[in-house]
Order: structure tokens, then sequence, then C-alpha cells
């Protein structure tokens, strides 16, 4: 899909790898020029630096979503080196490392850092980036959540929690700046290969591990999602000719909510 972005700057949090990277790519290859903020230092300059090679015109910068003043001084960087941000994509989010626990035996050092990064990051990152939309005169905002903002999942208390918050600050941001011309929709993925996710679904001989087996069963595509399919449906949502799409939930995950399987 290609659309006109020239004259765009997007930011796109948690940019540096994994679906983050793959609406870096589109945005870029699509004319926008790009910033990547992420807390990941080297990995962000190094997709600046392969994505740049195209003759795009991407950056990175520092920044820890939760942390208001880290955000503040990236938005302020952002826009004295690319000029005013039209485009924000709230990619940035974790999910516990560990093992997952029903919630009465849930870490709150897992809780706290999860909300921290996957909710309020959105809600700081858009805080920093909206006044300069609305001074220019409107923008798109899209933030990323998951098919677990939808369906309720075991022992992923906090991502489930926060992915579910997510979905409705999108709906009430909607309500709030849609009459100011920026639009605010959101893209839930389902389960997506990732390099942090690889593991989980291949084994030493690139086929299914049995637990993967059983989760891409209640997939009607029968696979897990490509980052790039994910970043499709984001340059979807920015593109100019999306201008009357605003709210919007859209769910993409090869099928797997229209049939929801209570195992997962």
């Amino acid at each position: 899909m290609q659309v006109d972005l020239r004259n765009q700057v997007a930011v796109v949090t948690g940019g540096a790898q994994g679906i983050g990277r793959a609406i870096v790519e589109q945005l870029a290859a699509n004319g926008a020029a790009v910033a990547i903020v992420d807390v990941e230092h080297d990995a962000a300059e190094l997709t600046a630096c392969e994505v740049s090679a195209s003759g795009a015109l991407v950056a990175s910068f520092d920044a820890d979503v939760s942390d208001s003043a880290q955000v503040l001084d990236a938005t302020d960087r952002i826009v004295k080196q690319l000029g005013p941000i039209t485009i924000l994509v709230n990619n940035a989010g974790i999910n516990t490392r560990r093992d997952r626990r029903p919630i009465h035996e849930y870490a709150r050092e897992d809780w706290d850092k999860i909300l921290s990064t996957d909710l309020t990051g959105v809600f700081v990152t858009s805080q920093s980036v909206v006044p300069i939309m609305l001074a220019r005169g409107g923008g798109r905002i899209v933030n990323i959540a998951s098919i677990a903002g939808l369906v309720p999942l075991r022992h992923q208390s906090a991502f489930v929690a926060a992915k579910a918050g997510v979905i409705n600050l999108t709906r009430s941001m909607a309500c709030e700046l849609g009459s100011r011309r920026i639009l605010v929709n959101c893209v839930a993925p389902g389960s997506t290969l990732t390099r942090g996710t690889e593991a989980l679904f291949y084994g030493s001989n690139g086929a299914y591990t049995e637990k993967a087996a059983s989760l891409v069963s209640h997939i009607p595509l029968g696979r897990p999602g490509r980052p790039e399919e994910i970043a499709a449906a984001v340059l979807f949502l920015v593109a100019p000719e999306a201008s009357y799409i605003n709210g919007a939930v859209l769910t993409v995950d090869g099928g797997w909510t229209a049939g929801f399987a209570r195992d997962w």
C-alpha cells in the first residue's frame, strides 16, 4: 500500500525493533520523516541508520515513555530537528518476562512496570504531542493495544488491564480531539511473530512447539501475524484517505477474536 505522507513528521515510540520497527519502515517508505523514541539506544540508532539508508529521514531519540520529563525533552528535540509532529504512534509496550501467574500470585513489580509503560506511557506521550498538533491544526494518533484488551487472557492481569485501558483511552481521546481535527484510533494485534515471541512459536527444527500449535489452532488463518501486517494497519489509519475514521479499534489478529477460545 502506498500513501502520501510527504511533509509529515511521525513519532513512533518503541520503534527500535519488532512491530515498532515495521511501523517506522512503512511510514518512512511513504514519505514521512520519522522519529524513533525508545529506551534501547543502540537498537534505535541502528534502526534509524538502516532505514535512513534508503533515503528516508529517520532519527532516534532516547526516552522512557513513562517519564514525563524525558518525553517532553525528546518531543522538544524532535520538533527542533524534524519539525512539528503530525503523526504519533504509541507503540511502546512490555509484558511479563517471568513466569505468568494468577492475580493472587502476580508480582506487584511487574504490575507497576507494565502499567507505567503500556498505559501511562500512552497518556504521557499523547499529553506531550497533542498541543503541537493542536497548534498546527490537526494530526493523527494511533495507539497500539492488543487483543488482550478485548478478550480475557489468564495469568496476564497487568497486560490485559493496560491494553483494555489503552482501548478506552483511545475512544476518550477520539471524543475529545476529533472536533479539533486530531483523529485517534487504535490497532489491536493478535499474536505476532517478532524476535521477542519467536522462541514461543518455533522449536529448534523450525516447527511450531506444542504450546504454539495449540494457540495457532484457534486462529482461523493458522499462523501468527507478521510485524509488517500490523504496520500496514497503522499506515492505513494515518493515510490522508482515512479522514473519517475516529475512535476505531482495528483488530489485526487473523480472526482469532472472531471465534475466541477460552483456552487462550
